[in-house]
């Protein structure tokens, strides 16, 4: 019962990792706009709705991950795609500032997930 009770929760976990979206942050040492990000943003971000409907997950510019497929190259720092299954739905290209960022995040998980924002 025990061994039963794991496998499915194992199951569980599984299955909402692998279709669960991320946001891919896409940085590269020296890039103020990045640290910008960080300062104003990256503490709070895994402990708002955004956060937790797309968990944050970074990558250098020159090192892209072989399990991610991005719609094109990307070129700015940083960038941020909103990722499915290791493909790219959707981008912010630059960081705008906090206000923006949200605003755009926010719109970006509706149009593409099921999310429906704070309640």
């Amino acid at each position: 019962m025990a061994k039963r009770l794991i496998i499915a929760i194992m199951f569980c976990f599984l299955a909402h990792s692998v279709w669960a979206a991320e946001l891919v942050m896409v940085e590269q040492p020296g890039c103020a706009w990045c640290a910008k990000w960080d300062h104003e943003v990256s503490a709070i971000y895994p402990l708002t709705p955004e956060g937790q409907a797309a968990p944050l997950r970074r990558v250098d510019l020159r090192a892209k991950p072989d399990d991610l497929t991005y719609s094109r190259s990307v070129v700015f720092t940083p960038t941020f795609l909103l990722m499915e299954n290791g493909v790219e739905l959707a981008r912010i290209e630059g960081y705008p500032g906090e206000d923006f960022f949200w605003g755009l995040l926010g719109m970006l998980l509706k149009q593409n997930t099921d999310f429906k924002g704070a309640s």
